[in-house]
């Protein structure tokens, strides 16, 4: 009733928010901002928050933050979200607001979206009109200079999907599934302008099952972030944890979760095992995908084309008859066996050739009608225009 009652209030009585111009324009959607003297009228003595994230998973993460944050014993409020300019899906479509814009308006939450962080509009809008206590990023995709690092007192806490300082960087889950991580983890800390090397507030450990792909664990790993926020948020605001005793990373375990190219996506069975081919194909589920080069039939002159690899298990770690061959198991659930070039077989459960939609593996090999299928090693500097 108190939400409904000070939404009623703000439409009657609160002006409407000043629209940022710069070369780099700040664009404001949803409701009007309220003046610092109408919200402490309301919440006197919380902590001004404001979320900056762009992507399904930060805004799940808005969610819960907005949630708790209506409770009477709250001890803070969110006045602003920060996230990426909408984009067009087609080159003449619409724009769309990221998910985290789109959650922010229909919580009528105001929202920025500067076409960069270090935009001197932006930045003075937040020291002028936002002023917030604490910032909370959750996948933003954007560096923060380090004036906007000095806007909130209280400093600004990240969500992060790894168990620094192992994998700092712009893909923690793709590189920790990659490299056969077990457990893996979710760090919530402070930022620092060096990328996410601030002291870690809390940290946990998640034991996962090694068939367990970055499309499922991406949004389990945020889920689990966001209880360690909000547990330690309240801990934040009155003074309990601060930069000064949160845990300092040790500098000489870092490993770096390099942003993805889309080049990484093949597999090389001739080389790698079947647990590192598996480990790529759950690291890479979302993006940009795994494939490998086939040729359907046992003609030799048959230009080879691509297969992606959506789904698979490892059969055997060793031991198997070298062959390129790829056939079916001889069970009713069994997917397509490789033979990688140490003697361990990759079982492929889900492929989707070239102009096909995705399908399991007794399903490809019913429309072959009879043809047999090799894997072939293409020459890593060959391309195919398939």
């Amino acid at each position: 009733m108190l939400a409904l009652s000070y939404r009623s209030f703000a439409r009657a009585f609160i002006q409407p928010a000043t629209t940022y111009q710069s070369s780099s324009p700040v664009f404001l959607h949803g409701i009007s901002s309220f003046s610092t003297r109408t919200s402490a009228l309301f919440a006197a003595e919380k902590a001004r928050i404001l979320f900056l994230g762009t992507p399904e998973v930060a805004a799940t993460s808005l969610e819960r933050i907005v949630a708790e944050s209506k409770k009477d014993d709250s001890p803070y409020e969110v006045v602003g979200v920060v996230t990426q300019p909408p984009k067009r899906r087609k080159r003449r479509g619409k724009e769309v607001p990221s998910p985290v814009g789109l959650a922010a308006e229909e919580l009528e939450i105001p929202v920025l979206t500067p076409e960069k962080a270090k935009d001197d509009d932006f930045l003075t809008a937040l020291e002028n009109e936002y002023k917030p206590d604490l910032c909370i990023t959750a996948a933003y995709g954007q560096y923060l200079p380090k004036r906007f690092l000095k806007i909130p007192k209280l400093g600004t806490l990240n969500i992060h999907p790894s168990l620094l300082p192992r994998w700092r960087g712009a893909s923690p889950v793709q590189r920790s599934l990659e490299a056969g991580d077990n457990p893996v983890g979710v760090s919530v800390l402070f930022t620092v302008s060096k990328m996410d090397a601030g002291p870690i507030v809390k940290q946990v450990e998640e034991e996962i099952d090694e068939n367990d792909d970055a499309t499922k664990m991406l949004p389990h790993l945020f889920d689990i972030g966001n209880d360690l926020l909000l547990e330690a948020l309240p801990e934040v605001i009155e003074g309990k944890i601060t930069m000064e005793n949160a845990m300092v990373q040790d500098e000489e375990l870092v490993v770096n979760a390099d942003m993805i190219d889309s080049s990484e996506g093949e597999l090389f069975p001739v080389s790698d095992t079947a647990r590192k081919c598996h480990n790529k194909v759950r690291g890479f589920s979302m993006w940009p995908g795994t494939f490998i080069y086939v040729r359907i039939g046992e003609d030799e002159e048959t230009e080879p084309v691509k297969m992606k690899i959506i789904k698979t298990r490892v059969l055997e770690e060793s031991g198997a008859e070298p062959t390129n061959e790829v056939m079916l198991g001889p069970n009713k659930k069994d997917g397509l066996r490789l033979v990688c070039g140490d003697g361990s077989v990759l079982e492929l459960l889900m492929v989707q050739p070239v102009t096909r939609k995705a399908m399991d593996a007794k399903s490809f090999v019913n429309g072959l009608r009879g043809e047999k299928v090799y894997w072939v090693d293409m020459p890593k500097n060959e391309e195919t225009e398939n």
